[in-house]
């Protein structure tokens, strides 16, 4: 845990829901924390309160206050746990929350920078939780989970979703590369690295491989190279469409006109093309794997051997 770091979510917000918790049951509290994949700290201190709010303690002692991700999990146990005393008090007669502790939450959140809506749901404006560490991104099952997350969060922060979709390109590509042994040039565009990782995979329509001995194989259709010249195309769009109006470049202002059709749209391109690559790459029976590819000459081609 990064001690100096600065928490991303204060003590004060955090302790606004703690002093709600004792009529929960403690096993639903211990639910919520579990469901985001928290658990309890054996080491934690013993706090004042009762059973249900050191039980709240030891998970909140496992969360990593000052990472993103953790934070990002810990809101939506904080929400369910809200929504789950609301919903309890109108069960009982009540009128959910009072709108006094209702003000106290929002009040405690927004100086996070975190919203609670009317339906007791958190949003936060830190958009840089979607921000993709690309070196880090070594294996596929890491590109998947970024996915996931951008999928979820994409649509509230859509200029963010946009430079995240671009740099998850950006990963499956190298990650192509590496896997196939072949040179990553880190000063090379995003464009080419496109074209390089697909023809490295046999995905490239201008490379796809001749059916052998006359056999159709869908691998080698009219229809796949047609698709997969849309695919290539609309790849090097995200890239395109991230350097207008994405993040990652200085801008003084931010976009004005994004949505979250935008953001979907840009996620959803990312997400067939890197799911498509990490497929193939993965698949035992690809082309790929039945010819002999060579590394790429000095013109940054590959060139399949007969």
């Amino acid at each position: 845990m990064a001690s100096t770091d600065r928490e991303l979510l204060s003590r004060t917000a955090r302790n606004t829901v703690r002093a709600l918790i004792s009529t929960l049951a403690a096993a639903a509290i211990g639910e919520y924390w579990e469901n985001e994949h928290f658990t309890q700290n054996a080491d934690a201190p013993s706090g004042d309160g009762g059973i249900r709010k050191q039980l709240f303690d030891s998970y909140a002692a496992s969360v990593d206050w000052t990472d993103e991700d953790h934070v990002a999990r810990a809101l939506r146990v904080f929400e369910s746990l809200l929504r789950r005393l609301d919903r309890e008090s109108r069960k009982y007669g009540g009128d959910g929350l009072p709108a006094d502790t209702v003000a106290e939450l929002r009040e405690a959140f927004a100086r996070d920078g975190c919203r609670l809506d009317g339906e007791l749901r958190l949003h936060t404006a830190r958009v840089a939780r979607l921000t993709i560490h690309v070196d880090a991104l070594t294996e596929a099952s890491g590109i998947h989970a970024e996915l996931e997350r951008v999928r979820r969060f994409g649509a509230e922060y859509p200029d963010d979703a946009i430079g995240a979709a671009k740099q998850l390109i950006e990963a499956t590509a190298k990650l192509v590369l590496l896997k196939r042994e072949l040179p990553v040039d880190e000063r090379q565009d995003l464009p080419a690295l496109i074209k390089q990782a697909q023809q490295a995979l046999h995905l490239h329509p201008a490379a796809l491989p001749p059916a052998r001995d006359g056999a159709a194989s869908p691998d080698n259709a009219e229809s796949i190279k047609r698709i997969l010249g849309a695919l290539t195309s609309a790849a090097i769009g995200v890239a395109e469409l991230r350097n207008r109006y994405g993040t990652g470049h200085g801008r003084l202002a931010a976009p004005t006109g994004l949505g979250p059709r935008h953001a979907r749209f840009a996620v959803g391109t990312a997400s067939t093309w890197c799911e498509l690559m990490l497929d193939t790459l993965a698949d035992p029976e690809a082309p790929w794997r039945k010819a002999a590819v060579t590394a790429p000459p000095a013109t940054g081609t590959l060139t399949t051997s007969t």
